[in-house]
């Protein structure tokens, strides 16, 4: 890592116009959101052209297992990212190398770990993930399953490569990594799942992550501003571990909230099965919104990890008022994109949700779409609200509190939504199964306030500390 040019990356990052700079590092995140986004969605696409909801049910209830690998990639991925970023700012590159290394080699130990346990456990993994009284669409998830553990390491490895390149400021090369593998999971899933049904999408999935990690340990090899990674700079010391828990904990929850929440849907779907819509038909209904609405967020999501560097950068550096002046930046234009999203979505989700399941010969397909079209539009609802959570989310975990971002991590796809899903399933059925996300969505919100006064306020008396100027 050459000390010159982290120098001149850190004298950019502290010292450059905030919202430029936001936007410059936002573009790259926001197209490798959107092509990640774009690939977990040809999965969901090329198995739906098959006309068959117990296979669209199938890879819908194996988000529960890539949720549990990709939390544990994240743990490593954003606890180190965050702490690299913050070491950045206070120049500290020896301790930038050791996390890096850290993080990665425990990540693919990690991974090999999934791999064991989850290869011995299928049978039950599947059963309790599908929640489906078919010997069909389990055995389709068994089938996904199975091949998607195989490449658990190398998807750990390459959530860690992403993020810690991402924190570092080199969101260009992230975006190189998940594009090519992105692109070949396209082609792929249109080349096998025609043959293989749902073994070909798996196939195509771990084929695009290996190649992302192939080009991602390049780019942080190649480019002498990348923090490098060898076996060499590995440490076992607590230090790493606590500060990898304390960045990455509210991602771990994130994304391990995911998991649990899809297994509910899952049960929650079977709980509303009636004579006119199979359950099978209902989970593939939540599916197929889940993977559109993915799509909307994900833009918003890849603009606020345009924030989370600059953020960092500037926390490590005591620039507190730059950190306030982005956070501002990127809710107010996260709220218009989202509100934006919202409209032309509503009207126009019927065409885009037919587009990916096909009716097939029994029905359940189109009653899968029209159910799919009422949840979309009520999901739809609530969505702007998620400017104000996961920008609050973002700067709690990128500044270190990590129970506040934990919580906040947590909120909306799980300690809302969860008791919610089952709450309204049993009052109203499928019509409040339906409603669910609005209502977790709305009381993710209010949690959420208390958490970013407080850190706001904190920089704020800071700032008046050292007599700088508070906007």
């Amino acid at each position: 890592m050459d000390q010159d040019l982290q120098s001149k990356k850190f004298e950019k990052m502290t010292t450059a116009p905030v919202k430029g700079l936001v936007v410059k590092l936002a573009i790259p995140t926001m197209i490798s959101m959107l092509v990640t986004t774009l690939y977990n969605l040809a999965d969901t696409y090329f198995v739906g052209q098959l006309g068959d909801v117990d296979a669209t049910a199938a890879v819908t209830a194996s988000y529960a297992l890539m949720n549990i690998i990709q939390a544990l990639g994240f743990l490593f991925g954003q606890g180190s990212g965050n702490y690299i970023s913050r070491a950045l700012g206070q120049k500290d590159y020896e301790k930038c190398r050791r996390m890096a290394s850290t993080a990665f080699f425990s990540a693919i130990f990690v991974g090999l770990m999934v791999l064991l346990f989850g290869t011995l456990f299928l049978e039950p993994l599947a059963a309790f993930s599908s929640a489906t009284d078919s010997q069909r669409a389990l055995d389709f998830s068994k089938e996904y399953m199975q091949i998607i553990l195989m490449g658990a390491p190398v998807m750990c490895a390459s959530i860690v490569l992403n993020n810690q390149l991402r924190f570092q400021g080199n969101a260009n090369f992230a975006m190189i990594g998940l594009l090519s593998g992105a692109i070949l999971n396209v082609l792929l899933d249109a080349l096998l799942v025609p043959r293989l049904e749902v073994a070909g999408a798996a196939i195509a999935t771990v084929a695009c992550q290996t190649t992302s990690f192939i080009v991602l340990l390049i780019c942080t090899r190649i480019f002498s501003d990348n923090v490098r990674i060898t076996p060499k700079a590995f440490s076992f010391k607590l230090f790493y571990y606590k500060e990898i828990v304390r960045g990455g904990l509210p991602s771990l929850c994130r994304q391990g909230v995911a998991s649990v929440m899809s297994v509910a849907l899952m049960h929650c779907c079977y709980m509303v099965e009636s004579a006119e819509m199979t359950a099978e038909a209902v989970k593939a209904a939540f599916g197929i919104v889940s993977k559109v609405m993915m799509l909307i967020s994900s833009m918003m999501i890849g603009f606020g990890q345009g924030f989370q560097p600059v953020c960092g950068f500037n926390y490590g550096a005591k620039k507190y008022d730059r950190v306030l002046e982005a956070f501002r930046f990127c809710v107010i234009v996260s709220l218009v994109f989202l509100l934006s999203m919202a409209v032309i979505f509503y009207f126009f989700c019927p065409q885009v949700l037919a587009l990916i399941q096909k009716s097939g010969e029994d029905g359940q397909g189109q009653a899968a779409v029209d159910l799919a079209v009422s949840i979309m539009r009520r999901q739809l609802l609530s969505l702007p609200l998620m400017s104000m959570v996961v920008m609050s989310n973002m700067l709690l975990q990128t500044t270190g509190r990590v129970v506040g971002a934990s919580i906040l991590a947590m909120a909306r796809q799980g300690l809302m939504l969860i008791p919610a899903m089952y709450l309204l399933s049993l009052i109203f059925g499928i019509n409040g199964l339906v409603w669910a996300q609005p209502v977790a969505d709305t009381l993710s919100l209010i949690i959420s306030l208390p958490f970013l006064w407080h850190a706001i306020s904190f920089m704020k008396k800071e700032l008046k500390k050292s007599g700088s100027e508070v906007l």
